[in-house]
């Protein structure tokens, strides 16, 4: 492997015995983030707190280019402007002036191994205890119910008291991901939550979905964001989502159906046991699949 060393560069005016924190969030853009859930957060935090660049990222050597290519400006007869690619590490300070850190920007193509190894060295360097990842994912639950949460830990007591939905499944990695395994493997505290978000609203931004993912991170790392931004946009959206199943019939009886299913397991039921099927099992991706084509081809007339 290459030196990951050279994979990032300190900010020169940045001190790291003075930029410790001893909680890092990893958010990386790329991999799916269903109701912008991740995205969402990540835009809160910038807008809401104080924070720092520490490092940066040689993006050139990690970024397929062609595969994403960044937006330019052409003005008239020239180009104005490149919306360059960052992937940078951040300090960050909460409501109660407590340090984090955060690790945001397009997810690598390249090199996943070697940023790895480089994120440790960061956390090395910079003292961190925990890291933590947060991001959205379809289920087929109503938006009207609470929403759920899946967790993951690389530590076994970390995953006590929670119940797994699923089982063993294949799935496509993200770096996010191979950051929490090999740090879980070298000893390190690593875990995170999968947001569950209604399937037929994981193509567009869902807020609700992000203030339970800030709230899951409040839960396991103690920090303290306001979200009350966050809140009244999620009003907005179940407005607006209640408004558009007003002219939906379709749309309105799918609701219904998520609904009876959530509501037939328990008297109280959790987020977990609401996406289990009348047989005990989690729907499938393809059941899912054809539920939402169903409703996007209601919705658009194809």
């Amino acid at each position: 492997m290459i030196d990951p060393n050279g994979l990032f560069r300190l900010e020169t005016d940045i001190d790291p015995a003075q930029a410790t924190a001893p909680v890092l969030v990893v958010a990386l853009g790329g991999f799916f983030d269903a109701g912008s859930a991740q995205g969402l957060v990540v835009r809160h935090l910038m807008d809401r707190l104080d924070h720092q660049v520490v490092a940066t990222f040689d993006i050139d050597q990690l970024l397929d280019y062609r595969g994403r290519r960044p937006v330019m400006t052409y003005r008239a007869d020239h180009w104005s402007d490149y919306d360059d690619p960052m992937l940078a590490l951040y300090r960050m300070v909460d409501e109660d002036g407590r340090p984090f850190l955060l690790l945001s920007g397009p997810e690598p193509d390249y090199q996943w191994e070697r940023t790895t190894e480089a994120v440790r060295r960061l956390m090395l360097l910079l003292g961190v205890e925990r890291i933590v990842h947060v991001h959205g994912i379809p289920m087929a639950v109503p938006h009207t119910r609470p929403i759920g949460a899946s967790f993951h830990a690389a530590r076994p007591e970390r995953r006590e008291g929670h119940r797994p939905v699923i089982g063993t499944v294949n799935v496509p990695g993200s770096l996010a991901s191979l950051i929490e395994l090999r740090v879980g493997e070298a000893g390190g505290d690593a875990f995170g939550y999968a947001v569950h978000v209604p399937h037929y609203l994981a193509q567009s931004d869902y807020p609700p979905a992000a203030v339970k993912a800030l709230a899951c991170l409040a839960e396991y790392t103690g920090l303290r964001v306001d979200d009350q931004a966050l809140r009244e946009a999620s009003d907005e959206t179940m407005q607006v989502v209640a408004s558009e199943l007003e002219g939906s019939p379709d749309a309105a009886e799918l609701v219904a159906t998520l609904e009876e299913q959530y509501d037939s397991h328990t008297d109280e039921p959790s987020p977990a046991e609401a996406l289990l099927d009348s047989d005990g099992k989690v729907p499938t991706a393809d059941q899912l699949g054809e539920e939402f084509e169903a409703y996007l081809r209601e919705e658009t007339g194809k």
